[in-house]
């Protein structure tokens, strides 16, 4: 029998710039007027968002000759399902958006998983951008390229590992946003000075009141720090073969304890106790000292986050965990304030 091969080597180029500026969103049009990315922009929000920016945003494009309709679904992680993502692609289809077009995500890190999942499998793939509107969203989920919606047996198991063309920071958006959200998105910047930064680590301790009060310089800082170590680990591993996994410290327990909560509890918080549970492993297996996991616990205290849980997940509520390979669970564990390591541990 004759062999066919299908030669299919890749030569796309997937690179991309975070912009961070407060107040750049009023440069959006020309960059879309320039980059041309679509004929016309789907802007994908949440309930809150529409009314808060969204509505203006899409006013805004359309007095700078930019065609765009916005599409929303209700807020918070319970939308973050299948079936959000059909009705939104059924909306889009009704108002006769195609393969020419693309979509804008504004908001938070529902918004960007969902809108960018959306643009994955839409027409087979359209672009997308991200305008995060929340410290979380801003400081992790809207770069990478992870997108995803949740399963009932846990979260993120359906996605795809799709990189936005252009990622928008501005911390206007911030104004409106609740303390609870604040500190929601400041358990990533805390995981960010875990495991790659200690000198980021140290200026949240000593920055952690006017942090809280939305000082802009100190803002800016933690901000442009989180997302440089982001994009220095995606541009090493884009798809999470190896140091890539590092970003989920805090995130294996977290997720399970997200699940347990029902999703009442927010991502940061239960990062938050996932860190701790992580760290007291760590200090088991004598790979990190207790004075360094009383300083990690004594930061996240003093951000304003949950140290305990009412119920610890057992492995069994760990089964359904992407991490798994097969009888084990790839847990991210601190050596040090600064530093991380990848352990194996059995699961069954």
């Amino acid at each position: 029998m004759p062999k066919i091969k299908v030669k299919l080597e890749s030569k796309i180029d997937s690179s991309y710039e975070i912009s961070i500026e407060k107040g750049i969103t009023a440069k959006i049009p020309a960059y879309l007027n320039k980059s041309k990315l679509g004929k016309k922009y789907a802007i994908i929000t949440d309930s809150k968002v529409k009314g808060l920016y969204a509505d203006a945003f899409a006013r805004f494009l359309r007095k700078n000759d930019i065609d765009c309709e916005v599409f929303s679904f209700q807020h918070g992680e319970k939308s973050k399902t299948l079936e959000t993502v059909e009705k939104l692609a059924e909306e889009m289809l009704n108002k006769n958006f195609d393969r020419n077009d693309a979509i804008i995500a504004l908001g938070g890190g529902v918004t960007g998983d969902i809108a960018g999942f959306l643009a994955s499998i839409y027409m087979r793939a359209i672009p997308y951008i991200q305008i995060p509107t929340t410290v979380l969203a801003m400081v992790d989920s809207s770069v990478g390229g992870k997108t995803a919606v949740d399963l009932k047996q846990g979260k993120n198991l359906i996605g795809t590992f799709t990189q936005p063309k252009a990622v928008f920071v501005d911390i206007s958006y911030l104004k409106t946003l609740s303390p609870k959200q604040i500190k929601n998105g400041l358990a990533e910047v805390i995981k960010y000075g875990v495991i790659k930064d200690k000198e980021l680590f140290n200026f949240i301790e000593q920055n952690i009141e006017q942090i809280l009060k939305l000082d802009e310089k100190a803002l800016n800082k933690i901000i442009a720090q989180s997302l440089k170590i982001k994009a220095e680990i995606v541009e090493e591993d884009e798809k999470e073969k190896g140091q890539r996994m590092i970003l989920n410290y805090g995130h294996t327990y977290g997720h399970a304890i997200e699940k347990l909560t029902n999703y009442k509890l927010l991502h940061g918080y239960a990062i938050s106790i996932g860190m701790i549970l992580a760290n007291k492993m760590a200090t088991e297996k004598g790979l990190l000292k207790s004075e360094d996991a009383e300083r990690i616990k004594k930061l996240i205290k003093n951000a304003g986050l949950p140290v305990v849980t009412m119920k610890k997940p057992s492995m069994n509520d760990l089964n359904s965990d992407k991490k798994r390979d097969g009888d084990y669970i790839n847990f991210i564990l601190a050596t040090e304030i600064g530093k991380v390591t990848i352990k194996q541990i059995k699961c069954k």
